[in-house]
């Protein structure tokens, strides 16, 4: 087949490897333009587009595919399929109707829970035990098209979303991989969503990142693991932000108010609205991510409590 990539981050890799790897060929990728990234806040390629580039594939970066001239150019491409994996654009129904074969995304849930912008963080702070990827047809409504495949895995206690995101991302690749012969033979079962299942997973804000110590431990704890790597749990110690990168909720019962801090032997643990959370990994600004136990070396917490 004649397949169309649109994809831009690090998630997307694993899935356009896979296809580089196939015996399809892939007659371009479409990928976010160029952004300033990093401390010096430097224009770079994003991850898609330096792979694109490796294995000699054209790449277009164009700012809106809305445009008569982008959809004249896509349908030049005369694609039979389009996969879409994080491209972070929305294609009108003008380039979903170009391939012959029709659009495909590759979506971080088990669809129709949390369609939407941060499926892997929301799945992760509302403690679900599993999530995986969706691949569906793609149609206006968000997130909304009929299923194809579902690759599922696990959510242990201490995954951040960072883990999850690596876990996704190659599951992603694999149910691509047993779906593309179905489309290619006219084989492949498409399943409706029930709308009674839907929910959504709202982009993450960094308002988000600051710990209300009132709320119970386990809560807090899914919370510094959906946050981690961004926008990252945070409070105030002694009037500086303590980023908290890992925790846990741990067994219990410490009568003092919720942000008071309790060291335990060689642990950091803290008081919540309901039960303990255990700090394992914070960084102080212009500091190193460190382990908790290291940090309770060099700072005393005689009388400490975090939070406003």
């Amino acid at each position: 087949m004649r397949i169309i990539f649109a994809g831009t981050p690090e998630f997307a890799v694993p899935s356009l490897r896979a296809l580089l790897e196939s015996n399809h060929e892939i007659c371009a990728v479409y990928t976010q333009p160029d952004r300033p990234s990093g401390r010096g806040r430097k224009v770079q390629p994003g991850p898609v587009k330096e792979l694109a580039l490796a294995a000699g594939i054209p790449v277009r970066q164009p700012l809106t595919l809305k445009s008569s001239e982008e959809i004249q150019a896509l349908a030049e491409l005369k694609p039979d399929l389009m996969v879409v994996v994080a491209y972070g654009m929305i294609l009108p129904q003008a380039v979903l109707d170009i391939p012959r074969l029709g659009c495909i995304n590759v979506h971080a849930s088990l669809l129709p829970r949390w369609r939407g912008a941060a499926p892997i963080q929301r799945a992760i702070m509302a403690g679900d035990s599993r999530t995986g990827v969706t691949i569906m047809w793609i149609c206006l409504q968000l997130d909304a098209g009929d299923m194809l495949h579902k690759e599922e895995c696990a959510i242990n206690e201490q995954d951040s979303a960072g883990d999850v995101h690596d876990k996704l991302a190659q599951l992603g690749a694999i149910g691509l991989q047993k779906v593309l012969p179905q489309l290619e033979e006219g084989s492949v079962n498409a399943e409706k969503q029930d709308e009674n299942l839907v929910t959504y997973a709202e982009k993450l804000s960094k308002s988000e990142a600051e710990i209300d110590w009132t709320l119970p431990a386990k809560q807090i704890a899914r919370n510094v693991q959906g946050l981690n790597p961004w926008p990252v749990a945070q409070t105030l110690m002694n009037g500086e932000v303590l980023r908290i990168w890992r925790a846990e909720a741990v067994a219990g019962v410490i009568n003092d108010a919720p942000g008071t801090v309790v060291r335990t032997g060689k642990t950091l643990e803290v008081v919540t609205g309901n039960g303990v959370l255990r700090l394992l990994e914070v960084q102080l600004p212009g500091g190193k991510r460190i382990p908790a136990t290291a940090f309770l070396q060099s700072h005393c917490f005689n009388q400490v409590k975090l939070g406003r």
